[in-house]
């Protein structure tokens, strides 16, 4: 279905302020939770366990439901699907902020997270379906820009509600703006759905993936306070395998899978959600923990500690469209290379913070030095990504690519505090904090580095051939999650996460046309706007 909305009209508006609110009130939880967790931990005498499912209860359900919450829109109604995802995510948050011990608040983020993968995808898909085709770029580059500032606004607000009043309150600021959502949709919005008959779901499909995303986080985070021995342990990871093995067979023999394993075969497309994979698990276990260490090591405020990752988003705003453009010009194959050495180079930076953690000599070179491997390589991977896949799954790509990203940060996130030795009440002592903090950025800062290698060893540049112009090209994914993404935190956010503004690349007739897509990994599929030509590697 094709809308004909126009962008300067008071309609376009009203359905812009409902998609940037709507994504807004899930990118600014992602960005201020990561935060509030030494606050949470210390009223709810949490474990590092504890505060890995306060994040990872989130992250697990909007991973395992994102692919499903965008088929629903699809068949049932976008506008109606957003709106119930929006008073979902309301109602959960609620309960979040009035948790009364760790568990309540757990299971409370796992209904979020819920609520999320209905209302996430919507977003994107509304502004697709509800504006004039010659409108959609600046409709969707407005929507990336200010989602942008709204990430950036997150560590600011979220600190200072943490620090001025409680925790509870980075829950509790949802509502008045779920409720300004739900009023706009209702009144403004148009109804859409994808043309055609309407095809079966792929619920057991959803099921399964998200049974085995959570067996394989419980397996990894219950190794901890078990050891990786232990008979739980081991029968929830083996479960959990099994699972993921079982949902590879549904989708290969299901007539309408929620994820078409065929999409796999480009090698480019395989290659690139590979990198991704691995770039984004460094990220999303590492800046889960930088929030908690410079709290809990250097005696930052909340707002202080918030404020410190703001870099981050400033660098991405500023780069990612020049980035975009080298990458159109050159290929993709050297900033996804380098990209991933700067990040590991920030992180092995991180390496250095201790004592009172002083942010000019300590945390802002570490920051600086990671913004710029993020800016140099999250456009071109996700760019990578999308262009590579086959024309008839273009539609799937991006949210394959984001949905990677996400269960990257998910399994990082339960793995990593464990293998740098963090467990039980360890971020409540400075030395074991910051010892493990230490060993955890050194191991990530190893996983990013093969990130790269990865990317030199697999990714191609594609042929240069004539073009009247660029293609446009995204970003890159919200790295899921808060502080642990520029959903980051992350991520890898993304989040699940900070929307980057769409770049454009000017072309001349000697440059590459990498594709003509106007998207953003992190809510929805691509809008093509030429005919896709397959690319032939170097």
């Amino acid at each position: 279905m094709t809308g004909g909305l126009r962008y300067a009209t008071a309609a376009g508006r009203w359905v812009l302020a409902a998609t940037v609110l709507g994504s807004g009130i899930a990118a600014l939880d992602s960005t201020v939770v990561g935060i509030a967790l030494p606050a949470i931990g210390r009223d709810f005498h949490a474990s590092v366990a504890g505060m890995q499912w306060v994040i990872d209860g989130y992250t697990l359900p909007l991973a395992g439901l994102l692919l499903l919450g965008g088929a629903l829109g699809d068949v049932y109604g976008r506008r109606k699907i957003f709106v119930i995802g929006t008073i979902w995510f309301a109602i959960a948050s609620l309960a979040c902020g009035l948790a009364p011990d760790a568990g309540f608040l757990i299971a409370a983020r796992a209904v979020q997270g819920a609520g999320a993968a209905l209302l996430t995808p919507g977003s994107l898909a509304i502004l697709q379906a509800s504006f004039d085709p010659d409108d959609r770029p600046r409709a969707i580059g407005a929507w990336s820009g200010l989602g942008g500032v709204a990430t950036a606004i997150g560590p600011f607000l979220g600190g200072w509600l943490i620090g001025a009043v409680s925790w509870r309150l980075v829950f509790f600021i949802n509502l008045p703006v779920a409720a300004a959502v739900v009023v706009i949709a209702l009144r403004h919005v148009p109804e859409s759905r994808a043309p055609g008959p309407r095809a079966p779901l792929d619920a057991y499909g959803a099921i399964t993936i998200s049974l085995a995303l959570a067996g394989i986080t419980y397996g990894l985070i219950a190794a901890s306070a078990h050891g990786w021995t232990a008979p739980e342990v081991l029968a929830s990871l083996i479960a959990g395998a099994a699972l993921l093995a079982a949902f590879c067979v549904i989708e290969t023999r299901g007539g309408h899978p929620m994820l078409p394993l065929a999409v796999f075969r480009s090698r480019q497309f395989s290659a690139a959600n590979a990198v991704t994979f691995v770039v984004y698990g460094a990220l999303g276990g590492a800046l889960f923990l930088v929030p908690v260490v410079l709290q809990e090591v250097g005696g930052y405020t909340p707002l202080a500690a918030g404020t410190a990752l703001l870099p981050l988003t400033v660098i991405m705003l500023l780069l990612s469209a020049r980035s975009a453009a080298l990458a159109a010009r050159i290929g993709p194959r050297l900033q996804m290379t380098v990209g991933p050495l700067l990040i590991a180079a920030g992180m092995l930076l991180f390496t250095r913070v201790h004592g009172d953690a002083d942010y000019l000599t300590q945390v802002l070179p570490a920051v600086l030095v990671l913004g710029l491997g993020l800016a140099t390589n999250v456009a071109p991977l996700t760019a990578t990504a999308l262009s590579a896949a086959p024309a008839e799954h273009s539609g799937i790509a991006s949210a394959v690519n984001n949905d990677v990203a996400r269960s990257a940060s998910l399994i990082a996130v339960a793995v990593l505090p464990t293998l740098a030795g963090l467990t039980g009440d360890a971020y409540l002592h400075p030395a074991a904090l910051t010892q493990g903090f230490h060993t955890a950025m050194a191991i990530s800062a190893v996983a990013a580095a093969a990130g790269g290698i990865l990317a030199l060893a697999t990714i191609r540049n594609p042929l240069r051939r004539p073009s009247a112009q660029a293609g446009r090209v995204p970003a890159g994914p919200a790295l899921a999650g808060s502080a642990q993404g520029v959903s980051a935190p992350g991520t890898p956010a993304t989040a699940g996460a900070t929307p980057a503004a769409p770049a454009t690349a000017a072309a001349t007739p000697s440059k590459v046309e990498v594709s003509y897509l106007h998207c953003c990994a992190l809510d929805g599929p691509p809008l093509r706007t030429t005919e896709h030509e397959p690319q032939q590697p170097q």
